[in-house]
């Protein structure tokens, strides 16, 4: 992978200076020599790397507004910058300001390097990052023979080759998102953005400016969700959490396909796909005058009914297979054998639906690391114990953000933290209980540092 740097500096030396070295390098390089340059390169594409100097053409430190709306682009971007008039406090200033490092003029080329290779390797981390979470979500299926889910399926595939407004529903942690991306997936704009917009996260004073972006008086653009969904799929999570005057605002721009940024004046056109999401009964929302019904009618074309994990637990023995295989392949652990009693699965009523056993063989799978002897039994009787779903769920729902020794460690502390207090600190029965020789627990415990339960 080439990386692609922006060097944004008004004097034409030192662009071809820094152009030259990087170059040598293999870097690919874009230039720009004042702020509108910049600002038309930045809006064009992202850099991978910006090296801004603090001054150009428009006043004082207006590099240092280049580098805000580049961040507000990408907030991911390592920004080197640079300047020929520097002081202690301009660095301290910058770095504050989110900028990855700071060079003052004259710097040597073993110093831009330097400072470039280290930036390149952070965004690069970051991107592999990214492209791990994206894999963990994008590479999952819709599992299930049951008749509901056939018919989720079955549905999908009608839906490939439309552009009909998609309503999905069902509670939470049943796979609302998983069908979106499915949808998203199978249709003439899989190749195009899948844009994720929450309605229960976003922030209620700034709904408008997130979804329909604004323009500030500098001339820089802050994008909305809309326009960065342009051509491809825009989901609205929990829609109905949204206020009753922005509902207003999205319905107009779903009559008219057009909407004006946030102190701008000229009108964007919308081509986006929209698929729109709910936990709760959306019909009991418009009764109750909370969700506008003429939105709903216009969001609501096609509706697709997810159940929950209780009402098809025929499924649970596919999805637990599934899930071992894909969390080993993911991680690149051996696939942990899941031979326990199903009766465990089917008994219990899952307020967290599908992730809640997606989270549950996570954790099964991590304890089971490099272990002679693992009481699998044991381990699913202790998790389903544990009714309180947010605790159950949340905690182990961005596993794969950790390094695998951390999210084992965490893991395996909060586990015989729980079996030491159920078996009152006894260590002779907590070690039979988890399946391990006593010597081996005590050492366990000393290496988690668990010194003791109350």
């Amino acid at each position: 992978m080439i990386n692609e740097i922006l060097i944004i500096d008004d004097n034409l030396d030192i662009r071809q200076l820094i152009s030259g070295i990087l170059e040598d390098k293999g870097y690919k390089v874009r230039e720009a020599a004042n702020f509108d340059q910049a600002l038309a390169e930045i809006n064009k594409k992202s850099p991978d790397v910006a090296i801004i100097d603090v001054k150009l053409d428009k006043g004082d430190n207006d590099g240092i507004e280049l580098m805000k709306h580049l961040k507000k682009i990408d907030q991911d971007v390592p920004i080197i910058m640079i300047s020929g008039h520097a002081n202690v406090q301009m660095a301290i200033d910058s770095l504050k300001l989110g900028a990855f490092e700071f060079m003052q003029k004259p710097f040597s080329a073993e110093r831009l390097l330097n400072f470039v290779m280290r930036a390149v390797e952070n965004i690069n981390l970051k991107k592999e990052k990214r492209a791990l979470e994206g894999k963990l979500f994008h590479s999952y299926e819709i599992i299930g023979q049951s008749q509901s889910i056939e018919k989720v399926k079955n549905l999908i595939n009608k839906l490939a080759g439309a552009e009909s407004r998609v309503f999905i529903v069902g509670p939470a942690g049943s796979g609302k998102e998983l069908v979106a991306r499915q949808i998203h997936k199978k249709s003439i704009r899989s190749e195009k953005p899948f844009i994720i917009v929450n309605g229960a996260l976003l922030d209620p004073a700034k709904y408008e400016l997130e979804l329909f972006g604004s323009e500030n008086t500098d001339g820089t653009i802050n994008y909305g969700f809309f326009e960065k969904a342009k051509n491809g799929t825009l989901l609205i999570d929990e829609v109905s959490e949204i206020p009753l005057e922005t509902q207003a605002k999205i319905l107009r721009v779903l009559i008219d396909q057009k909407f004006k940024r946030v102190n701008g004046s000229k009108e964007i056109n919308v081509n986006v796909r929209i698929i729109s999401t709910s936990s709760k009964i959306i019909r009991d929302e418009v009764d109750k005058g909370n969700f506008r019904e003429d939105l709903y009618h216009r969001l609501n074309v096609v509706q697709v009914y997810l159940p929950a994990l209780k009402d098809r637990t025929e499924d649970i023995p596919l999805l637990l297979n599934y899930f071992s295989k894909k969390i080993s392949e993911l991680n690149g652990i051996s696939e942990t054998r899941l031979d326990t009693d199903f009766d465990l699965f089917y008994k219990y009523d899952w307020p967290g639906n599908v992730r809640e056993l997606r989270n549950l063989v996570e954790r099964i799978s991590i304890l089971s690391i490099n272990e002679k002897k693992i009481n699998v039994n044991n381990l699913v009787q202790d998790a389903l114990a544990q009714r309180n779903v947010d605790s159950s769920s949340d905690s182990y729902e961005n596993v794969l953000t950790y390094p695998l020794k951390e999210a084992r460690e965490k893991f395996e502390k909060d586990y015989l933290t729980s079996q030491l207090k159920k078996h009152k600190g006894n260590i002779s029965k907590t070690a039979e209980f988890v399946g391990m020789e006593r010597s081996a627990l005590h050492r366990k415990l000393k290496t988690l540092g668990i010194k003791g339960v109350n």
